[in-house]
């Protein structure tokens, strides 16, 4: 050959046990079918997969070219198109773009009997493009290549399903002999020489496994927030590329179970290597995993039903003596002999459907109560597995463990922690705090004043809302009256128009709640407003004219601040 490059044998590696369902071209040089074969162009392509083999016996095979396809030929249709004449090295080209194009995995062709000299300018094509070009020795039978080919395929995918269900197996036989996702975790983390993440639909990690540097590398990450979750929604089912790591990869399997969504189950490897088989294995592992969540969440839920009957009596000061509650909570290893305060978390979107309001139906999986629940419960025993934490029809109580000058400090860490970056359980909640108790006797005072605090949060400040009892002020004392129509109506009585809500009462009801705030001193209310001191004096006998002479008389002073609060309450 004139135009050729000279031979280059390709490397070979031995094929044992197969990584994966398919074959690398790079792997398909070593097949002894093609013994002898020479790679003269796109060593860059030798990983290309090869999923199936086809005869080119048409000049115009592009049409019918498949990813992933290994095409030979004799090199008589690339000799000879409709015309008769041969192609030239131009054409010869188009076809290799064509195949590249395609996602075609390589091009064989027989060696000297039709083709001749393979142009330097196809081979140059091939080189750029990564495309493997080799030649096929004249003796070998193409039978017998895509015979070996697809009974390696075969093969390889006849072992993949038994490493799945060799694997399936001995997970079955964790769960059965009361093992849990630790162990399942770990299980795989060894067959997949990879770290392993199992964590809850909203990314809440549940159980982790792998080697030291594994789980270093799964650490650096750039798939964590703050708090520790795992950002699940930057993830995708199956095979990608980890972020930050030259040649790490990651395999993501869901867990379901029964049209419920449990989360996800995460192999991250360092240097690779995994491949389909990892991904069928890892879901098997999902099932095992999605059985071995639902029998907790059964057990679970007996439990909770016990434990919430009896925490349920000691809020509504309805169970027994103050030492049979102590021991009874021991019992359920809990521990409420000490300083603590009453947290109570509520769905925003469940008060708002209470208030008759329209909200979003509910993604299909878990529902969202069920998982404020588990993520407050997940949260507080990392801190403290002493801390009782139950959730109830509508909200989830938490009688957390602190001091009077720390209480703040460690509810927003708790709180900060639940919502993450997308709320607890991917829903917003409300929270509200009493004081701090040094008494059990002291709990269903706390709690009432608990659910005051979130009621009055939300009014004040909307969804999500953080409030604590003590910061309630007067906001406190009109939550304790019961009919709202008639606090709006004292409202309206008492601002006249300006309890509307049009641009004009919003804008003279600032400048009022500046008055006051100021104790109606008009040159400070000027500047705090940056208004000129005409202006002020402007809006202020505008205000007087509506609510009368509020400067000058205390008492109605006090009723217009009363009223600018009440508008202020939301939901009334």
């Amino acid at each position: 050959m004139n135009e050729t490059v000279g031979d280059l044998t390709p490397r070979t590696r031995a094929l044992s046990a197969p990584a994966s369902y398919a074959l690398t071209v790079e792997e398909l040089l070593a097949l002894p079918s093609l013994t002898g074969s020479k790679l003269i162009a796109g060593r860059g392509g030798l990983e290309k997969i090869v999923r199936r083999v086809n005869v080119i016996e048409v000049p115009d095979i592009l049409p019918w070219v498949k990813p992933n396809e290994l095409l030979v030929t004799t090199g008589f249709p690339l000799r000879h198109a409709d015309s008769g004449r041969p192609f030239d090295a131009h054409s010869l080209v188009e076809l290799v773009e064509g195949l590249s194009e395609r996602g075609a995995a390589a091009l064989g062709v027989k060696e000297g009997r039709y083709f001749g000299d393979v142009p330097a300018a196809m081979i140059d094509a091939a080189d750029r493009l990564d495309f493997p070009l080799f030649l096929i020795p004249r003796d070998i039978g193409f039978d017998e290549v895509m015979s070996e080919v697809y009974t390696h395929l075969v093969d390889s995918q006849a072992w993949a399903l038994d490493v799945a269900d060799r694997m399936h197996r001995a997970l079955t036989t964790i769960v059965l002999e009361g093992g849990d996702l630790p162990q399942i975790a770990d299980e795989v983390a060894t067959l997949f020489e990879a770290a392993v993440v199992i964590c809850s639909p909203d990314g809440r990690v549940q159980a982790t496994a792998g080697a030291s540097a594994d789980l270093e590398a799964l650490d650096a990450l750039p798939l964590f927030d703050p708090s520790g979750r795992l950002h699940t929604e930057r993830l995708h089912q199956g095979l990608q590329p980890a972020p930050g790591m030259a040649s790490g990869q990651i395999a993501v399997a869901p867990i379901n179970a029964g049209g419920t969504d449990h989360g996800l189950i995460v192999a991250v490897a360092r240097a690779g290597g995994l491949g389909p088989v990892t991904i069928q294995a890892l879901e098997r592992a999902a099932t095992v995993v999605a059985l071995a969540v639902t029998k907790k969440l059964a057990v679970s839920a007996v439990e909770s039903k016990f434990r919430g009957d009896f925490l349920r009596d000691v809020l509504n000061g309805a169970a027994e003596p103050t030492d049979q509650i102590i021991e009874y909570c021991s019992q359920l290893d809990w521990d409420v002999n000490r300083s603590m305060v009453v947290i109570v978390a509520q769905l925003d979107q469940v008060a708002e459907a209470s208030a008759g309001q329209s909200v979003q139906p509910p993604v299909v999986g878990r529902m969202p109560h069920e998982r404020l629940t588990a993520a407050w419960q997940q949260v507080v025993r990392r801190r403290d597995r002493f801390a009782p934490v139950v959730g109830f029809s509508h909200e989830v109580v938490t009688l957390m463990p602190a001091g009077q000058g720390d209480a703040r400090a460690v509810v927003e860490d708790l709180i900060a922690s639940v919502a993450g970056d997308s709320g607890g359980g991917r829903n917003s909640f409300g929270t509200g705090v009493s004081r701090v108790i040094d008494s059990v006797a002291d709990i269903p005072r706390a709690y009432d004043q608990a659910r005051k605090a979130v009621m009055v949060g939300r009014r004040m400040n909307g969804a999500g809302s953080v409030a604590h009892f003590d910061s309630l002020g007067v906001h406190r004392l009109l939550s304790l009256v019961d009919d709202g129509d008639e606090l709006q109506a004292f409202a309206t009585e008492v601002l006249g128009s300006l309890s509307g809500e049009d641009a004009d009462a919003i804008d003279l009801r600032q400048t009022l709640q500046a008055l006051l705030d100021t104790n109606c001193n008009v040159a400070e209310t000027a500047r705090v407003l940056h208004f000129h001191y005409n202006t002020l004096r402007y809006r202020i006998g505008k205000l007087e004219s509506i609510l009368g002479h509020f400067t000058t008389d205390p008492i109605l002073r006090l009723d217009v601040a009363l009223a600018l609060r009440v508008v202020e309450m939301k939901g009334l």
